[in-house]
């Protein structure tokens, strides 16, 4: 067994990979992550899906990707920039909700609602915001973020804030919690 993704790609992957390097963005989910992303979308069929980050879009497609006609994805991003890339040759499936504003303020808006999957990749419902996001989380939901592994791109001070990110979600009683070290470093949280 290798880490190597033997399985197709999202069809409009390559373009927004294109895109994304064309855009400077350097901070999206590796094809390993997302790859889980997928497997673990397709476990969900008729289920609400929140993504805390969209970025260009690349790990919203594999989301995508393993989604049922009957699913929906609603993706939050603040930088218009490149949440265009993500609506260019994302924007026309029907199950795909974009939305450019703060986290922050979109989570406190949307705080009734319940989601069966969110993946959180941006500070707001990962590193801020923590518990709101996961009250939003369904009895049996999913929770994930990656990036919990030392990336060349962390500013200073920032292992802190993931090792204490890490043992606030060890200290809950709400989920059961499962720590890869793998791709670059990925926790699954169920909510109980």
């Amino acid at each position: 067994m290798t880490e190597e993704i033997n399985q197709q790609f999202p069809k409009a992957y390559p373009q927004i990979n294109g895109a994304t390097k064309a855009s400077g963005f350097d901070m999206a989910s590796d094809v390993l992550t997302c790859s889980l992303l997928r497997t673990l979308a397709a476990t969900k069929p008729s289920g609400k899906f929140l993504e805390l980050g969209t970025g260009t879009g690349l790990s919203t497609s594999w989301i995508l990707d393993g989604l049922d006609q009957e699913s929906t994805l609603t993706s939050i991003d603040n930088d218009a920039k490149f949440l265009a890339i993500a609506q260019t040759f994302l924007g026309g499936d029907n199950r795909l909700t974009l939305i450019d504003t703060d986290g922050a303020e979109w989570i406190e808006k949307n705080k009734d609602k319940k989601f069966d999957y969110i993946f959180a990749d941006t500070w707001h419902g990962k590193y801020l915001l923590l518990d709101e996001a996961l009250s939003m989380l369904n009895s049996g939901g999913l929770y994930i973020i990656d990036d919990m592994l030392p990336q060349s791109n962390w500013p200073d001070g920032h292992q802190d804030k993931a090792i204490k990110l890490i043992k606030d979600l060890e200290s809950r009683d709400d989920l059961h919690l499962t720590k890869q070290v793998w791709a670059t470093g990925i926790v699954i949280g169920v909510k109980k």
